[in-house]
């Protein structure tokens, strides 16, 4: 399925690398808030913004945690975690009414598992593919267990180095599940200098077989852009359809408007990338105005020695001398009587 000089994914019958379109996640995650409407209205705005998949957690809180991370407070929130995933969690009834709305505007649907029950609950549903957050990179009981159903595994792996993400690789081969890894920095928002954009080359050296991207928390599009021109075949970003709305991401994400250009201006790059550094037949239209050919300045007599006196390089470049060629005329005579501003030929060289 994949090769060491062209590792491909494929999600349905999406195919993802690097000859393909990047391929952007709109990562609702659980910027809902546990609010139907409002999922639903981001998975319409996604979809109308251009995207081809959307993102969301899929959360069993029992399964999940114990009540000690009542106690843990993270970084951008004011609560405890597990209040924030109790708040937020969908049944698997909801995740299943969600799946089917997702797929019926004919976008992918993907869900994050942060345990087995729901991983088990998302085979359940019969997703497409997995996604693993950071958190789990190295939670590698439950990648084993998720590389067991043998479907497509997009793992990002912020808060993990080269050491630990090998770990999770090899449980992938083992099993021969098809993955991705998705450069990161967990920090919300990252800094720009932060983000370290270089880790896709790292990935890339240790990992030669996997199709890579960018995960980004970083404010705006930049470093996405950055990214597809570094080799990143998968974009994700947090969204939401609107930015006044309460959420735990909700200040990090991107609106309907940043998700369409973030499409654009992706695919725009991709298409951009690659080629030589040669002439086109398509340039032709333009060379023959934008380049310069040698043409006589003042009349010329025939045997006169040509010099910067009489001759020059001028527009247009339909002459049969280039301005490249202009120092070889110098110094030779011509062949006949040439009048001002007339391009030379090369039979007016004796």
């Amino acid at each position: 399925m994949r090769s060491p000089t062209t590792p491909t994914l494929s999600i349905g019958r999406r195919a993802i690398g690097k000859t393909r379109a990047p391929f952007v996640i709109a990562e609702i995650g659980i910027n809902h808030e546990g609010s139907m409407a409002k999922a639903k209205r981001m998975v319409r705005d996604a979809k109308a913004a251009g995207a081809e998949c959307v993102k969301f957690q899929s959360h069993v809180i029992e399964d999940e945690m114990i009540p000690a991370a009542k106690k843990v407070i993270p970084g951008n929130a004011r609560v405890s975690i597990w209040e924030i995933m109790a708040r937020c969690a969908f049944s698997e009834r909801e995740e299943r009414e969600l799946k089917t709305y997702t797929e019926r505007l004919g976008l992918i649907y993907l869900s994050t598992p942060f345990s087995r029950a729901a991983a088990d609950r998302l085979e359940r549903l019969k997703v497409k593919a997995y996604k693993i957050g950071s958190g789990e990179c190295n939670n590698y009981p439950l990648i084993e267990h998720i590389a067991r159903f043998g479907k497509p595994v997009i793992l990002s792996t912020g808060m993990n180095d080269i050491r630990s993400v090998r770990k999770a690789v090899a449980i992938f081969r083992k099993h021969k599940t098809p993955f991705a890894l998705l450069n990161c920095t967990s920090m919300y928002p990252t800094p720009y200098e932060k983000v370290r954009l270089g880790g896709i080359a790292d990935l890339r050296k240790a990992f030669p077989d996997a199709v890579l991207g960018q995960s980004d928390h970083s404010l705006g599009l930049y470093t996405c852009f950055a990214a597809v021109a570094l080799g990143a075949s998968i974009l994700e970003k947090h969204f939401t359809s609107n930015k006044h709305w309460k959420g735990p991401d909700v200040p990090i994400s991107i609106d309907p408007k940043e998700l369409h250009e973030l499409v654009l201006g992706s695919q725009a790059i991709h298409r951009a990338l690659g080629g030589k550094k040669t002439i086109l037949p398509e340039e032709q239209v333009t060379i023959d105005f934008a380049y310069a050919c040698v043409v006589s300045i003042a009349p010329i007599k025939k045997g006169e020695r040509f010099s910067k006196k009489n001759v020059w390089v001028k527009r247009p470049g339909t002459g049969e001398i280039k301005a490249i060629d202009f120092p070889r005329v110098l110094k030779r005579r011509a062949t006949r009587n040439i009048p001002a501003d007339v391009q030379l030929r090369r039979k007016d060289l004796a």
